[in-house]
């Protein structure tokens, strides 16, 4: 199927949800829109039949591929209400091209960005009414693809699905710019060279909580990972990608093998160029941190990921030792940073990047 056949049927709700109110806070991937996006894959005739219908749950055999294997990938993206009324999407052809690129990975099939784009870009428009437009809230948009062969046979699979669903959103946390306290750890591994820790799939994040758990038992409210080889070199906070600014230079870890291919990354990267603003991705290692850390040379720690967009962080923990930064404060390119950021994807500021893609 490629985009000059590509006629998505849609079956309208009989049954409209009650819409939250949105003045008493939205929670962060609980609420759910009044339809889905879905098409169907088999090995013999290519993508077909894409649908909108109701939003429902799914009947699947006790034998579905993907419930045994994991063969299961997803994207997150944002969607926004401009003050003028329009909806943006913020970069979908770089979910979409990495959606493909994690296809790749797990043996799944690719499918063409126009089509994953318009997908998203009529089921958006189908529920438009229930994108938020408070200050800090978004249309959270999570396509994703899962095997569906009924046998538990090894992958890969024939047969997939690929669905989109959306979700109205507030912050990620409770205040997302309030700096976050985060723990090094040291047992566990997220991902290793030649491994899929640059996919975004399902196991990723399964084989990564335990260690989320323990640290949030110990008052942190996330893990930074180490490399799995030399268990020294930064590589990742949890779901997002970590900045560190070092004597007046910002700092990024690059493993193009562990570490996920940030779009948000990947936006704040190009921001602070355009400040000329030095910036390096390298390796960068734990002990290098804590040593520049001592030397009162680090003045800024920060995240970055689609669902929080610019968190702050304000303590990380490394054994014994409690590397404290900003006094409890959002530092000022962090807060710039968001500022900037959030400004573009909402249009209240300009868009020189061309990143901004127009639902119309």
């Amino acid at each position: 199927m490629n985009k000059k056949s590509f006629e998505i049927s849609v079956i309208k709700t009989n049954a409209p949800k009650q819409k939250p109110d949105v003045t008493k806070g939205l929670p962060f991937g609980k609420i759910f829109t009044d339809h889905m996006f879905m098409m169907e894959y088999a090995s013999e005739k290519g993508w077909y039949n894409p649908r909108i219908v109701p939003y429902a749950p799914l009947t699947l055999d006790p034998a579905t591929n993907s419930l045994h294997y994991g063969q299961l990938i997803f994207e997150g993206m944002k969607a926004y209400k401009t003050p003028q009324g329009k909806i943006n999407l913020f970069r979908p052809f770089e979910n979409a091209n990495r959606l493909n690129k994690s296809a790749e990975r797990l043996c799944m099939p690719e499918i063409d960005p126009e089509i994953t784009v318009s997908a998203i870009s009529e089921l958006l428009k189908l529920d438009s009414d229930w994108i938020p437009t408070q200050p800090g809230t978004s249309m959270y948009v999570r396509p994703f693809m899962m095997a569906t062969d009924c046998n538990i046979y090894l992958p890969p699979s024939e047969t997939y699905l690929f669905m989109i669903i959306l979700s109205p959103v507030g912050h990620l946390y409770n205040n997302e710019l309030t700096p976050m306290k985060i723990l090094v750890e040291n047992e566990y591994v997220r991902a290793a060279k030649g491994g899929t820790g640059f996919a975004k799939c399902a196991g990723n994040y399964a084989g990564a909580a335990k260690a989320a758990i323990s640290a949030r038992e110990k008052g942190y409210h996330q893990v930074l990972w180490l490399d799995a080889v030399h268990r020294k070199y930064i590589e990742e906070v949890s779901a997002m990608n970590v900045f560190f600014v070092i004597d007046n230079i910002v700092v990024t870890p690059y493993s193009p093998d562990s570490i996920l291919d940030g779009i948000t990354r990947n936006s704040a990267i190009a921001i602070i160029k355009d400040w000329g603003i030095p910036i390096e991705e390298r390796p960068i290692a734990i002990e290098e941190l804590a040593a520049a850390y001592d030397a009162g040379k680090v003045s800024e720690v920060f995240c970055t990921g689609t669902a929080a967009v610019i968190s702050p962080i304000g303590e990380i923990g490394w054994k014994e030792k409690q590397m404290e930064f900003g006094s409890g404060k959002i530092g000022a390119l962090t807060q710039k940073l968001y500022d900037e950021m959030t400004g573009i994807q909402t249009g209240e500021r300009p868009d020189r990047f061309g990143w901004v893609y127009d639902v119309g």
